[in-house]
């Protein structure tokens, strides 16, 4: 059976959370009303989609893709392509790369100049799926500042 990529609909909430799930499995889940708002935000702010794998009506795939308007490189946008994750029971069927690339045309349609998205995964496997996908390793220093 084939997935249908496309970008998320409100209907989508209760799903994504199922899927969020095997992201970060410790990550506790957000309050109902927390999550209604959020999603409400990533829907709507005319900045983000969410693009989805849907198969057997729920997604099984996902990622997130920030369009970042900018004022460099002759005014020309930036992505930045977030929460990456595929159901464990649907893994290695090529669907993190269809979302992937759903948002890079997004991206390049938006005339983005680049697309950068980060991983905190160790794994040769997991950095490698995201070569294979058409992003470069290293190319830059990676920062990041959590709130204590």
């Amino acid at each position: 059976m084939a997935a249908l990529i496309r970008p998320a609909r409100a209907e989508d909430l209760a799903g994504m959370l199922e899927l969020y799930r095997h992201l970060n499995q410790d990550d506790p889940p957000p309050a109902p009303t927390a999550a209604e708002a959020a999603w409400h935000a990533l829907l709507h702010s005319g900045l983000t989609t969410v693009f989805v794998a849907e198969m057997e009506a729920r997604p099984v795939a996902s990622c997130t893709l920030v369009i970042v308007p900018n004022l460099t490189r002759g005014g020309r946008s930036y992505g930045v392509i977030e929460n990456v994750v595929t159901h464990a029971a649907h893994r290695q069927r090529g669907l993190g790369h269809a979302v992937l690339q759903a948002a890079l045309d997004a991206a390049w349609a938006a005339g983005c100049y680049k697309v950068m998205l980060a991983s905190g995964s160790k794994q040769e496997a997991t950095l490698r799926f995201y070569e294979a996908a058409g992003f470069t390793r290293g190319g830059k220093t990676f920062f990041e500042a959590r709130r204590r």
